[in-house]
Parts: structure tokens; sequence; C-alpha cells
């Protein structure tokens, strides 16, 4: 469990950007110390952001074409989640939640209790840099994890096939996973953080922004928002590039950015019309 630190003073060589982040800090450790300092703490802030980043969608997707504003974004038009699917998704990530994830946070909160809570708050260059650098690397492990297990016909049956369950993704299913899945990818979501140093509001904000964006990859809308059209030289994927890895899954492994698929020859950059899924292997 986190701790709180006692030395709360800053050095006297502290800088206006040091004190950006700082008033934020102080009131999160004044105010919701037992909160946060709690191991199930990132389980509640994540589970909970896939709850609120998908509810919008799942939303439009029942609405369907009634809500023309919405629809005409959506990619596979022709394919509708049904509210049976959604419930289903979801009830695979609750399930994962309880029988995998919750008793892997309390086991290894009894072997190697958390670091205590430090007094300073990180500066913005910190969190940025942090941020930026947590999303690449998982972005290189899942990219070589993601291939391997499409390229093995065993790997991808018995540990990646579940996601492959829906053609057209939603919302929802961006966390229709194996519980094998669910918890290689979290054990790599929480030590890269340690790995590269980060301060625990870094982990709390990259953690929220990964779920916003394996969210958005799984929505099946590009709309003019979206990151893929907000961010330039087509360096992110988003919703385009994953909803034609579910139609063609030998294409577009990388879960956010285009570098690696671009590299290595993965790439495919516009939405197939196929109606259904190419060769896996």
């Amino acid at each position: 469990m986190w701790n709180s630190s006692t030395n709360s003073l800053p050095p006297l060589w502290t800088t206006r950007d040091d004190l950006f982040l700082q008033p934020v800090w102080d009131h999160i450790r004044a105010h919701h110390f037992t909160l946060v300092s709690s191991p199930f703490f990132p389980v509640l802030l994540a589970f909970s952001s896939y709850v609120l980043f998908s509810l919008p969608f799942a939303l439009m997707d029942l609405l369907g074409d009634t809500a023309p504003a919405f629809h005409r974004y959506k990619i596979q038009k022709e394919r509708r989640p049904t509210l049976r699917m959604m419930a289903a998704s979801f009830g695979r990530a609750a399930y994962n939640h309880l029988v995998f994830v919750l008793p892997a946070v309390l086991v290894s909160s009894l072997v190697a209790p958390a670091p205590a809570l430090p007094a300073r708050a990180p500066t913005v260059p910190q969190l940025l840099t942090g941020w930026l650098g947590i999303l690449l690397v998982f972005d290189t492990q899942y990219y070589v994890w993601h291939l391997v297990h499409h390229k093995n016909r065993h790997l991808y049956r018995w540990v990646h096939a579940l996601h492959h369950d829906y053609v057209a993704p939603f919302s929802w299913a961006a966390e229709h996973l194996s519980g094998v899945e669910l918890m290689t990818v979290g054990f790599w979501s929480n030590l890269n953080p340690i790995l590269l140093r980060c301060h625990p509001m870094t982990s709390w904000l990259t953690a929220v922004i990964s779920i916003w964006m394996s969210v958005e990859d799984h929505i099946g809308y590009d709309m003019p928002w979206s990151l893929n059209r907000l961010v330039p030289l087509g360096l992110f994927g988003g919703a385009p590039a994953h909803d034609m890895h579910h139609q063609k899954p030998n294409r577009n492994f990388a879960p956010f950015f285009c570098h690696w698929d671009r590299i290595f020859g993965t790439a495919a950059s516009t939405v197939s019309e196929t109606k259904y899924p190419g060769e896996m292997f």
C-alpha cells in the first residue's frame, strides 16, 4: 500500500513549472489518501474508465440509423451490435477482473507492497514524457505479442481468438479478452511505469488515456474528432485501423500507433469492404 512521505517542503530551486501540478497532488494526498493509497485503486480507475468511455458509443450503437448524425460515421454500417453482445462483452470484462485481476492485485500487494507516495508532484515535462514513454513501450510490446499470437495457431486459438468473436468491433469489445490476454496486458501496464520510474500521477493519467485509446480503437466509428484524425501524419491508427484488423486479422497489429506496422509491412491504412475476416495466419 502507498504511504505518505512527511517531507513536503519544496527545494529552494523550485520553478514555476515544478509548482504547476503540486496543488493538485497535495489535494489528492490530503483528501483522497485512503482511496489512492489502496492497491486496488488502479483497478478501480481502469475499469470505471472503461465503463464511462464505452457507454456513449453503446448508446450510439443502440440508436443505429435513427441517429443519422452519428450513424453516418459508422465504418461497417451493415453490422450492428446487439444488446446481448454488449452484455456478453461487459460480463466477460467484469468476470476477468473479479476472477483474475483482483486476486492478482491482492497477492502482489502482500508479497511486494508499493512504495510510499512521494510528497512532490511531477513536473509537466516529467508527466508528458513519462506518459509518452509508457505508451510507446507498450505499443512495441503489444505489437510483438499480437503478431506472434496471430502467426501461431495454438496461441491464437487458446489465448487471442476470443477477442475476434466480432468482425465489427464495438466499444465494450475493447475488453472482450481471455483471462490470459488481460493478465498479460495488465502485467505490462503495471511494469512499464516502474521500469520508466514514473510518478504515480503519471501512471494513473496514462492508464486513463490508454483505456480511452483502447475503447476508441474498438468503437467502429470514424468520428471527425477521433485521435486518428487529430494526430498528424497518420501516426495514430485509431478505429479505422483496428476495424480493418478485425475484418482482415493479418494486418494492423499495433494497438495505437502505426510505425511498427509500416516498418514491418503489416499496415493497411484503408478500411476494407470485406464482410468476412481474411486468413489469420
